[in-house]
């Protein structure tokens, strides 16, 4: 019952026995609690510390219990000065720490220059996550181009995405329709939709993206070159159409589980019309797999398939095929 206030059992069973039987020696004592001697004297030792034990006064060399009303108000008043001590040093620790943060703030390479910051290195990038997810209150944005997400990206997006949908966080993805065909990153585009996240795929998308709260957006300096690193802004007009290009991604997107790639006779599906206008504006077959998330053998494939059902010899010929019939 007195654990709380530092008591051990024994400590408690001795201070108990000699409140209700104050007199006999250590063997006494010993026989009435059911304990070795030496376990009763080391039990009187540190209850002597603890002041519930004090010398006697009728008794030369005797020991007396003091009363709990005295003895055990001296130790709960002891238990709060060790907090306030322990309060004293938490906010000393509190203090040192931000110190170290000043202090070490301007050493680091990423520089914020006109709200914006460079961040170099997958530590850093992640380090800015972190910090941003815990700050969310309300709604993340995010573009996730490519098929096949990192097995180490999404372990590291799980805790955090899982934190912030807890707190109420409205989550909003859109991936790569070709994400739909890998079993990984499928599977994590289903969780998060499982915990009330929203999720959409495209068959075509803008470079990578996340914007929290509307304030603030990371998105890649060059993202044919991720060495090189992300770009965090809160600058409002760079946030701001950044947020309108989110938006009307997410209007032509599909939501996830619904199936959007059934063409009539003489219909196209989302991605084949992608793939066309791709390479109708010049772009190759593997500047166009990037861009739609795919291998080049999937986009050759894709276009020998359409290159028979327009009945056409070459890609030229499928082209003009494709305008006629009003699919470019």
């Amino acid at each position: 019952m007195l654990e709380a206030l530092g008591l051990g059992i024994d400590e408690e069973s001795v201070y108990r026995e000699m409140l209700a039987s104050p007199h006999g020696g250590v063997e006494e004592l010993a026989d009435r609690v059911g304990m070795p001697e030496s376990c009763i004297r080391d039990a009187l030792d540190r209850l002597v510390d603890m002041g519930l034990i004090a010398t006697s006064r009728d008794s030369v060399g005797g020991l007396r219990a003091v009363s709990p009303e005295v003895g055990l108000e001296v130790m709960i008043r002891r238990q709060e000065e060790e907090l306030a001590r322990r309060q004293e040093e938490l906010a000393r620790s509190k203090a040192a720490v931000a110190r170290t943060v000043a202090m070490y703030a301007h050493l680091r390479p990423n520089i914020e220059i006109d709200q914006a910051e460079r961040l170099v290195g997958l530590d850093a990038i992640q380090n800015r996550l972190e910090i941003l997810t815990r700050e969310l209150s309300q709604e993340c944005m995010s573009i996730i181009p490519g098929a096949a997400q990192s097995q180490r990206s999404m372990e590291a997006s799980r805790p955090l995405d899982e934190a912030a949908m807890a707190r109420g966080v409205h989550l909003r993805a859109v991936y790569q329709d070709s994400a739909r065909h890998d079993g990984p990153t499928l599977a994590y585009a289903k969780w998060t939709t499982e915990r009330g996240g929203l999720v959409r795929t495209s068959a075509l998308l803008p470079p990578r993206m996340l914007i929290f709260d509307r304030r603030v957006a990371l998105v890649p300096i060059d993202p044919e070159n991720s060495k090189r690193g992300a770009l965090c802004t809160s600058a409002p007009g760079i946030v701001a159409s950044l947020v309108s290009l989110f938006q009307q991604t997410w209007e032509t997107s599909v939501p996830l589980g619904n199936d959007h790639r059934s063409p009539g006779e003489d219909s196209i599906s989302a991605g084949d019309r992608d793939l066309l206008r791709l390479l109708a504006s010049g772009m190759t077959d593997e500047a166009a797999g990037k861009r739609l998330g795919v291998s080049m053998r999937t986009v050759r494939r894709q276009m020998a398939s359409l290159m028979e059902r327009l009945n056409a010899s070459s890609r030229f010929e499928a082209g003009l095929k494709a305008a006629h019939r009003g699919w470019l």
